[in-house]
């Protein structure tokens, strides 16, 4: 059988430790920092930057640098379903920003013992955020690879190397099924390269032209 190549997620896969679930003792979204920090310092906060890079149509709100999404239309990759993306002041946005490797998941896999510096940097790093459905990233929740799996099957691939990618960065362990559930996926599309962090650049879009804008939801 041919050696798959290193830069594969199948082949980075194998150098993750496997172990079993730690405690949730202890866990909170606070003790990953404040949530959307600007740890890039690009002058934009982590939300902003990924609305960006994924949202398609967007604007801009005026007097923000090029940051601040107001509108745009998101093709979910979780579900393949197109949302409309407004800033608004419900609570609950029809887009949110999901963490691939979710904290909780993190937390139980070895981030219990980091620095908040490192746990903050985790939770805003590009490589483990990505725009999706409200509704969607509800479902999932702080499940792996072993209890959730993108309903969208063509975007399986992607999503596991991700995955995969985040962990190996972060020393992240992962337990046998969920080990065994990675690599179900990628031995379908075995020449799967893991993917690199990107931020989209600031501006680029249209400046927003509607009413005054509501504060927003955080998430």
């Amino acid at each position: 059988m041919t050696q798959a190549r290193s830069d594969t997620a199948i082949a980075v896969l194998v150098g993750l430790a496997v172990k079993g679930r730690g405690p949730m003792t202890g866990y909170s979204r606070d003790r990953f920092g404040q949530a959307w920090s600007d740890t890039d310092r690009n002058g934009c906060d982590q939300r902003n930057d990924v609305l960006r890079g994924d949202l398609q149509q967007a604007t801009l709100r005026a007097g923000t640098h090029g940051c601040v999404v107001m509108t745009g239309r998101l093709t979910d990759p979780y579900t393949g379903e197109v949302i409309a993306f407004t800033r608004a002041s419900v609570p609950t946005s029809p887009v949110q920003i999901d963490h691939v490797v979710p904290l909780a998941d993190a937390w139980v896999k070895g981030a219990s013992r980091w620095s908040l510096s490192q746990r903050t940097a985790f939770a805003n790093d590009p490589l483990n955020l990505v725009a999706v459905g409200a509704k969607v990233n509800a479902q999932k929740g702080a499940g792996d690879a072993a209890t959730w799996l993108p309903p969208a099957r063509g975007y399986r691939c992607a999503y596991v190397a991700r995955q995969v990618a985040v962990k190996a960065k972060y020393h992240l362990s992962v337990t046998s099924a969920e080990r065994a559930a990675l690599a179900q996926v990628l031995t379908t599309c075995p020449a799967t390269a893991v993917p690199t962090a990107r931020v989209a650049p600031l501006g680029g879009w249209p400046t927003y032209q509607g009413p005054a804008p509501p504060p927003g939801p955080s998430r």
